[in-house]
């Protein structure tokens, strides 16, 4: 690891401030991703500015204003205690059960909310720096594409990068439509719809969220909504713990007289599915039909064709769950 400096904020402003002055700095929470891209020299900030101790951990019902009924999230609590968190799991359950499939239960008690939206892919050629990135060093190219791409993307891709984002609990706030509010440079606050928030890789990988340098994610808003009853997170992973989704799908649904009224399900977001379902009722075989519409627009790769099938299957189970349709 290169040697930083360690500058500790005392408050959000003071963190901005610190951060904007240094086109080399980072953002330090819980460190769970970082450090470690930091040890394999991955990442190489000079400085840190540690934000672990601001005052942005609290979950709340908001009470007044455009989000009425909904639920703030504070940026810096912990994954561990959102997830358990008794307005959440009563009210929200999607996101508890996403977060609770991520990573390990020692990750989860460290990492923070908001540096779960900000966590880098995991794709082995970003992560191996004797390999061409485009992600981590632009114009060098894209190991993967000619390598063993397995693991990486069957959506949204470019010719730049064909990297997977990695995060369990965006899957659930993109269900929600969720937004995130961030603290400008100018001191202003501003909010980011969730669908707004990530970058496809395009002609520009090595930008992963549209932050600028020097923004603070101070909070994530929940909408008040009616999927509590019908919703379901199913991953897909190559063993039970410690590893990513090979496929992941959170699906959310409100059903009235035994019809689905709305749908969600991402973190590509399936808007084919989602219009196909709309005033249907929740049978298996409309659920095939939407997941069928959905992955037609799949583009696998040499090693990962098997995702498209897998991907199907994925949404249509994930529908049955949270229908109560499901037969075993």
């Amino acid at each position: 690891m290169r040697p930083f400096k360690y500058t500790p904020a005392i408050d959000a402003k003071g963190a901005v401030k610190a951060l904007a002055g240094n086109q080399h700095s980072k953002f330090l929470a819980g460190g769970t991703n970082l450090i470690d891209l930091m040890k394999e020299d991955v990442e190489r900030p000079n400085e840190l500015i540690d934000i672990s101790r601001l005052k942005l951990t609290q979950v709340k019902q908001i009470t007044s204003g455009p989000d009425t009924g909904g639920l703030y999230i504070g940026a810096l609590g912990k994954n561990s205690d959102t997830a358990n968190h008794p307005l959440i799991r009563q009210h929200y359950p999607l996101l508890s059960q996403a977060i609770l499939a991520g990573a390990s239960a020692q990750i989860r008690n460290m990492a923070s909310n908001g540096g779960n939206l900000l966590q880098r892919t995991r794709c082995p050629y970003f992560y191996d720096v004797a390999m061409p990135c485009n992600k981590r060093e632009p114009g060098t190219g894209c190991a993967a594409m000619e390598g063993i791409n397995r693991m990486h993307a069957i959506f949204g891709w470019s010719e730049k990068c064909i990297a997977v984002y990695p995060s369990d609990m965006s899957v659930a706030l993109a269900a929600y439509e969720a937004k995130i509010t961030v603290q400008s440079i100018s001191g202003q606050e501003r909010s980011i719809p969730f669908a707004e928030f990530h970058r496809l890789p395009g002609e520009t990988p090595e930008k992963d969220n549209n932050l600028e340098h020097g923004e603070l994610i101070t909070a994530i808003t929940l909408p008040k909504n009616n999927f509590a009853t019908h919703s379901y997170y199913l991953k897909v992973r190559d063993r039970a713990s410690y590893a990513f989704a090979l496929i992941s799908v959170g699906a959310a649904l409100e059903i009235k007289d035994s019809m689905i009224m709305s749908v969600a399900h991402k973190p590509w977001r399936a808007y084919e599915a989602e219009k196909l379902l709309k005033g249907r009722i929740p049978t298996e075989a409309n659920f095939r039909e939407a997941a069928d519409v959905e992955m037609k627009n799949a583009k696998p790769l040499e090693h990962n064709k098997f995702k498209v099938e897998l991907g199907s299957r994925g949404i249509v189970r994930a529908l049955q769950m949270a229908s109560g349709t499901n037969k075993a």
